[in-house]
């Protein structure tokens, strides 16, 4: 009935005994309770003996997920990813400390918007599946990952991290975070609400293993395709350091404008999702054309990065070149639609979805050599920039962003999710009597 658990976090500089890590606790609970519904009776004994020694759970992040520009600033280095990745891996976490009501709140720890809540529980929860024996992971090659990717065993992994993650932030969201983190770079359509009806209703007394069942053999509808961005492109993030943005209360407020004005905001809402479509398919064609002409389109895209878009097509006569370069300005074209249209519902909502500061620096990094798209990620707002750029212009662009006091992170696109990490020196550190799981 109780086995001990032991959560450290070394990169918190704060302990207390009475905090509590609701996405932690509802990924044991379900991954534990995943074990009990699928295994038979013998496995199950094996199970509660492995229980009874005791779960040590160390949970570290990556330097992406949160925000050291204030150590990076301290050190007197430029706000690049050069002086970034001068900071060791899994560096302590700062707290935004500034008290608005002059009360003793509790800080909270400075993010950058990357889904660090989502990574962490789906981590946790693949580790404990693989430990428990419930599924058998890879590890990170890329070969074995991709043989993986479609087995059962990530599956699994998906629909418990959901669950587990929708009833620890106490809503269903979109998703696409912990689908991420469990498949990598995809293209991804949330599943219905209702495939956690059963997970809801364990927090009004259904017994777990029940519900942990329906949600193994429930419908989940979600479609997921692969997508990744065409070769020598790199996709950059910036963080802006103005404090970051209110996720909730801005989809709230876009929530209240599409009941007060339903016919203008369905309007709004599908010219946006057939933008969003029609970039998708660009970026599908270029990938067509690498894989069909790659000599034609590397040449192009080496033309390209040291040149700004309007003069992209000068000089182009061969046919094939001139088409990848007509679909690169067309991605442009339907990138700039896009950001218009999420201006027009930020204004119809009242909320800065791109706000004007945003805008200015935006428009100016389109405009740069090399640079393909830039726009705000997520639901907009001043948590982070992004641009895609070809080639070596990525230099340009951190460097221009970092004028304007936006710090480029290190993350970068990743067609892997979740995988076993080999050969981290920090298994070494580890001198528990069971074994330990790194899970990236």
């Amino acid at each position: 009935s109780w086995t001990d658990v032991k959560l450290t976090s070394p990169q918190l500089s704060r302990e207390s005994i009475e905090s509590r890590n609701p996405f932690v606790e509802n990924a044991i609970q379900y991954t534990v309770a995943a074990a009990h519904a699928t295994f038979d009776k013998n496995k199950k004994e094996a199970l509660d003996k492995l229980l009874l020694q005791g779960l040590d759970i160390t949970v570290l992040g990556c330097n992406d997920f949160y925000s050291y520009r204030n150590q990076i600033e301290a050190l007197g280095l430029p706000l690049t990813p050069e002086a970034l990745a001068t900071l060791p891996p899994f560096t302590s976490i700062t707290f935004n400390s500034e008290e608005s009501n002059g009360g003793n709140c509790k800080p909270e720890v400075a993010k950058t918007g990357l889904g660090s809540s989502a990574a962490m529980t789906t981590a946790v929860v693949a580790a404990l599946l693989h430990y428990l024996g419930v599924v058998n992971l890879s590890t990170s090659s890329a070969d074995q990952h991709q043989e993986n990717k479609n087995s059962t065993d990530l599956d699994i992994v998906h629909m418990i991290a959901q669950s587990a993650h929708c009833i620890a932030q106490g809503k269903v969201g979109s998703g696409f975070d912990v689908s991420s983190a469990v498949y990598g770079s995809q293209r991804y359509v949330r599943f219905s609400p209702e495939v956690l009806s059963a997970a809801q209703a364990a927090v009004k007394g259904m017994p777990l293993e029940e519900v942990i069942g329906n949600i193994l053999n429930g419908k989940w509808d979600h479609e997921r395709t692969e997508f990744s961005l065409p070769p020598l492109m790199t996709l950059l993030l910036g963080e802006p350091g103005t404090g970051g943005s209110s996720t909730p209360s801005m989809v709230g407020a876009v929530k209240k404008w599409q009941k007060a004005d339903p016919e203008k905001s369905q309007e709004t809402w599908r010219k946006l999702a057939d933008a969003n479509s029609e970039l998708e398919t660009q970026l599908n064609m270029l990938r067509k054309l690498a894989k069909e002409h790659w000599d034609a389109y590397k040449c192009v895209i080496d033309n390209c990065s040291r040149l700004k878009p309007a003069k992209w097509m000068e000089g182009v006569t061969e046919p094939i070149k001139a088409e990848v370069v007509k679909v690169l300005l067309k991605a442009r074209e339907v990138m700039l639609e896009i950001r218009n249209h999420m201006r027009t519902m930020g204004e119809a909502a009242g909320v800065p979805i791109e706000p004007e500061s945003q805008t200015k620096l935006l428009d100016a990094t389109m405009n740069m050599e090399g640079v393909l798209l830039a726009g705000v990620p997520g639901a907009g707002g001043f948590d982070a920039v992004f641009a895609v750029t070809f080639g070596y212009s990525s230099r340009n662009v951190t460097n221009a962003w970092s004028s304007h006091n936006v710090l480029a992170l290190l993350v970068r696109e990743d067609p892997q999710g979740v995988c076993l990490e080999s050969g981290d020196p920090r298994c070494r550190e580890i001198t528990s009597a069971v074994s330990s799981v790194n899970i990236k």
